[in-house]
């Protein structure tokens, strides 16, 4: 399945991506998960309200300062 076709997905929910890196990090809060992600905090606010989808780029960041798969992020997202 294509990041694409994840993220169009009536499934798809990016909170609980973000809340397990935030959980393996031990991240206070969406704050701290956009600066260890190297994003400006708005495009934390935009991915948990569905109104901007993970993109290749964040998500091989996410699995950079995780040690999560890209196959366990995606999984996470389509869950």
């Amino acid at each position: 399945m294509s990041l694409k076709e994840i993220t169009a997905s009536p499934t798809y929910n990016p909170n609980r991506v973000l809340d397990a890196i935030i959980e393996k990090l031990q991240l206070k809060n969406d704050a701290a998960l956009s600066r260890a992600l190297e994003v400006a905090p708005p495009v934390i606010s935009k991915i948990r309200h569905n109104t901007l989808p993970i993109g290749a780029t964040i998500l091989i960041r996410m699995h950079e300062i995780s040690d999560f798969s890209i196959r366990e992020l995606r999984e996470m997202m389509a869950a």
